[in-house]
């Protein structure tokens, strides 16, 4: 019993080095929000880019299906740090924000996932939808933005979701470019205390309590639309 009380004694002393000694803290904090402003930051651009490539894509004519494939297969078929490094290392080398790097590096890459979330939420969308939109004498925008998107929304919802989760965790690889984002913080603390558990189980903790939050607030929305259909 001495034994275990000892471990927990010890335990507790090798976090509250990592945590709370010397203000560490503030590493994850400003690690947090880094995270947390990349993360937001990409997923509104990349929803709204990956709509337009997404309806470029689903386009009758050649001129935009055939830019907007490309450009879904080359991001797709290249990893995030490289294309993270890429963007920050040559073709925003002039650029002193790095956050700003980030969001742009994430978006350009989630979006063309979202694309695809978005192309298989259109193409789940029973086929007579459209039709029935042309016979009301709506156009196809006025089909597509009434009666399609609704229900492409509620379809893809739960992909969506996990996009946005894989994005949070995406962002751990902002350290290539000397960013502190949470997985940069662990770093510096390990390096300083020479103890990697306690830093670790830290971010992982806060990693698992952000994903935990979307999942919770995406279920919820999910359930809402769910009611909704059958009123």
């Amino acid at each position: 019993m001495d034994m275990l009380w000892n471990w927990l004694i010890q335990l507790g002393d090798r976090f509250y080095t990592a945590f709370f000694a010397a203000d560490r803290w503030k590493l994850y904090l400003s690690g947090l929000g880094n995270t947390l402003s990349i993360t937001l930051g990409a997923i509104c651009i990349s929803t709204v880019l990956g709509m337009l490539l997404c309806l470029m894509k689903i386009s009758r004519h050649k001129v935009l299906r055939a830019p907007a494939k490309a450009y879904i297969d080359i991001i797709r078929g290249i990893p995030v740090v490289v294309q993270l490094m890429i963007i920050y290392f040559v073709v925003l080398a002039s650029w002193t924000n790095k956050t700003a790097v980030g969001i742009i590096a994430f978006a350009i890459n989630s979006a063309a996932y979202t694309a695809e979330i978005f192309r298989s939420g259109i193409n789940s969308v029973d086929s007579g939808q459209m039709e029935a939109g042309r016979s009301l004498g709506l156009s196809n925008t006025q089909t597509m933005w009434h009666i399609i998107f609704p229900q492409a929304i509620k379809n893809c919802l739960p992909t969506y979701t996990s996009e946005f989760i894989v994005l949070v965790k995406e962002t751990a690889v902002v350290g290539y470019i000397g960013m502190t984002d949470l997985t940069k913080a662990y770093s510096t603390v390990q390096s300083r205390t020479m103890d990697p558990l306690p830093p670790l189980l830290i971010i992982a903790v806060v990693y698992f309590i952000i994903t935990k939050i979307l999942s919770i607030v995406f279920s919820y929305m999910e359930r809402r639309l769910r009611e909704s259909d059958r009123r």
